[in-house]
């Protein structure tokens, strides 16, 4: 499914808000909790957020991502690698208070929906923005924002005390997290070593996110119309959206029956271990 501008921009709306009030009714003390993210506490999320949510408001409105050319530039000939930059920035503000953390985020995330608004229509269908696994239209860019804020509230929900009036899952976040990782399988493949030219997948999910994917697993390839798909996933939309966003083990989907392999077993096996949201 292809969304319009205006559709995945409410969207992005939506989740941004769903966040924030999160974040106006999470107890004070949980900020200094665990999150459900190994090794950050609940305001590393946050810091997380506010830094790359900065740069890519900068990126949208024409601007360089400040920061994030600071931390290019101190990498010489080394990869830029998504973990380092988020330890390096969360580092950063570290000494910062809580609130200061709080309201960055907020202020970055609502000006990158704003410069995402002001957008041409011709720079919204062309324009490429240097992202962290190469550039990026902003229509991915937006939707890999909604992505993170979904994943990263759900990271805080489990910590912080508003569980009980947020339990309900929302479509389209964990269909637009399928999405992107369905959209990213062969970039991922082709990291991981992986060459499967000629081959695809078909995901098939139900619940809150549902939605059907034939996607070709080498890049730039589209499966025919009357082509088998060489491997099958079939399954809940949720839980399938938490394996592609790091948050759940492939065995725990496989082993509650959450996700069914079919068609080539083993490579939708390596699907399954490789898919994934986010660089």
């Amino acid at each position: 499914m292809t969304l319009g501008r205006d559709e995945l921009r409410g969207i992005a709306h939506a989740e941004r808000q769903r966040l924030g009030r999160m974040i106006q009714y999470a107890d004070p003390e949980t900020w200094d909790r665990a999150s459900a993210a190994a090794g950050w506490w609940n305001r590393d999320v946050m810091a997380h957020l506010a830094s790359t949510d900065t740069a890519a408001a900068q990126l949208m409105a024409g601007e360089p991502a400040a920061e994030l050319d600071e931390y290019r530039a101190q990498l010489g000939d080394e990869p830029l690698s998504l973990d380092a930059w988020t330890a390096w920035a969360v580092s950063r503000r570290s000494g910062l208070e809580t609130r200061e953390v709080l309201e960055t985020w907020g202020r970055a995330a609502e000006a990158f929906l704003v410069f995402a608004a002001r957008l041409s229509e011709e720079d919204w269908a062309t324009r490429r923005f240097a992202w962290f696994a190469g550039d990026i239209a902003a229509r991915y860019l937006v939707q890999s924002r909604i992505v993170e804020w979904f994943l990263h509230g759900e990271d805080m929900r489990a910590t912080n005390g508003t569980t009980d009036w947020q339990r309900m899952w929302q479509h389209w976040p964990v269909h637009l997290t399928i999405d992107m990782g369905v959209r990213m399988l062969p970039w991922a493949l082709a990291q991981a070593g992986h060459e499967l030219a000629g081959c695809s997948v078909q995901v098939d999910v139900q619940g809150a996110g549902r939605g059907s994917w034939h996607w070709g697993l080498h890049a730039g390839e589209v499966p025919a119309r009357d082509k088998e798909p060489d491997a099958v996933l079939i399954g809940r939309a949720p839980q399938l959206a938490l394996v592609a966003g790091r948050r759940l083990p492939p065995e725990a989907v496989l082993e509650s029956g959450n996700v069914v392999l079919g068609a080539d077993r083993d490579l939708a096996d390596l699907v399954l271990r490789t898919i994934r949201a986010y660089p």
